[in-house]
């Protein structure tokens, strides 16, 4: 008789999760709860304890908003000189990341502007009084007293206050300090990259009251401003995910085609990892497999290694395609018009808020709740609006940064000379199975 040791024994698989304790099936639920209370009882829909469910989830996110930017906006710009290291691949990565990141927030705004997702809602949820006293401080405000108002008294005032864009400057010269300290400043980068990861952990803990305050939201919408809410919400879904389709097909279709390939066999080569995004709602989800697809591909190792996970912080142009078409559509349902410079704040807000927050659960609206913060305070209630709606965004916003990045990565390897002609023409054409190891390794 043979026993079996503890070393030994099989380890059984994690037994998969049931479908009612995933979040994004209860968050489902929750909306479609909230908009049968918001239209079947409208009263009890506006009544003041419904409502302080979704303004509850929403000051839950508002708490962790001057932290999380603090820590990703310093950790960003202080690993900067950990890409500088490899020479011309970093520094070239990094400019193609921000040109390319600046066309995603100018699409995003143009379409907002052009589309209106938002007019009419509600008949404008902001009353004529509210803005015209708006219009009036908006016109009164000189831009000296705006550029004052970026520099905080103290910096514990500025975290203390909330004040978003005092919390921004703070970290943007602490993270340019840090870097120029180089290995001297190892340990205090490090330490800010575990607080970071302690922040998002809060995060994670706080998404699991998502369906409660996506229930409260939904129905204090549906119930104030009725069921004609819904299309304008349908409305900001497809606007978002139509213009997210022209910037891949034709902002980075025509940065493909430059370099020589088709953006069409591009999706198709990545399709296995897209569909893992989909599943999952995180980019991240898909990177080792495709780190591995892009090698294989034709881009140096050298290549992919640095481009492709330093993207997933710096070329989120699905992130940025949201914040700025959520932030005008906040603004056009509340009734406010933003003025250019406003509109111009949000494309560099939403430059540096969106750094290091791909991957993460709830991390897109936490950057929204930190651009309508610095562009206007009034604004930040309205993410209720769209709280309902974030999970049905959410993968468009993932597979948009996937697609972003990959081809980032080919672009970069294209550009610094590192890219093999022969690897992208054949797998693309489908000459040679893409899951086939043995094939790709005899083709090295």
């Amino acid at each position: 008789m043979t026993t079996t040791t503890m070393a030994e024994a099989p380890v059984a698989p994690p037994a998969a999760k049931p479908w009612y304790k995933i979040l994004y099936v209860q968050v489902l639920i929750a909306i479609v709860l909230g908009a049968i209370v918001g239209w079947l009882w409208p009263q009890l829909a506006t009544n003041e304890w419904i409502k302080a469910l979704g303004d509850g989830f929403i000051k839950l996110i508002k708490m962790v908003i001057a932290p999380i930017i603090f820590c990703t906006v310093v950790s960003g710009i202080a690993h900067i000189q950990d890409a500088k290291k490899v020479g011309r691949i970093g520094v070239k990565a990094l400019v193609y990341f921000e040109v390319v990141s600046t066309f995603a927030l100018v699409i995003g705004l143009i379409i907002g502007n052009l589309v209106k997702p938002g007019a009419g809602f509600g008949s404008g949820a902001a009353s004529e009084a509210a803005v015209a006293n708006y219009a009036k401080q908006a016109a009164g405000q000189k831009s000296v007293d705006f550029v004052l108002h970026i520099i905080p008294d103290t910096v514990v005032g500025a975290f203390a206050q909330g004040e978003i864009l005092q919390v921004l400057l703070f970290s943007v010269l602490f993270g340019f300090a840090l870097m120029s300290l180089g290995e001297r400043g190892h340990t205090i980068r490090s330490f800010i990259d575990d607080a970071a990861h302690a922040v998002f952990g809060v995060i994670s803990i706080v998404m699991r009251a998502a369906p409660i305050g996506a229930f409260g939201a939904m129905a204090y919408t549906i119930g104030k401003f009725g069921t004609g809410a819904i299309l304008n919400l349908v409305g900001l879904i497809a606007t978002f995910y139509v213009t997210a389709a022209l910037f891949v097909f034709v902002v980075l279709g025509i940065i493909a085609r430059v370099a020589g390939f088709s953006i069409f066999k591009f999706l198709a080569y990545i399709k296995d990892e897209l569909l893992i995004v989909l599943g999952t709602s995180s980019s991240e989800s898909a990177l080792p497999s495709l780190m591995e697809k892009l090698e294989r591909l034709g881009c140096s190792k050298s290549v992919v290694g640095l481009v492709v996970p330093t993207g997933y912080s710096f070329n989120l142009d699905g992130t940025n395609i949201y914040m700025t078409l959520a932030t005008l559509f906040i603004a056009q349902a509340l009734g406010y018009d933003l003025s250019f410079s406003q509109q111009l704040t949000i494309l560099v807000v939403a430059m540096l808020t969106s750094k290091g927050a791909s991957g993460i659960t709830g991390a897109g609206f936490i950057t929204l709740a930190a651009t309508l913060a610095v562009v206007d305070p009034r604004l930040v209630p309205g993410m209720a609006i769209v709280l309902g709606i974030d999970k049905f965004m959410s993968e468009c916003r993932a597979l948009t940064n996937l697609c972003g990045n990959g081809v980032a990565c080919v672009i970069v390897a294209w550009w610094e000379g590192e890219l093999d002609r022969d690897k992208l023409k054949a797998n693309l054409s489908k000459q040679i199975d893409p899951t086939d190891m043995e094939t790709a390794i005899t083709t090295d």
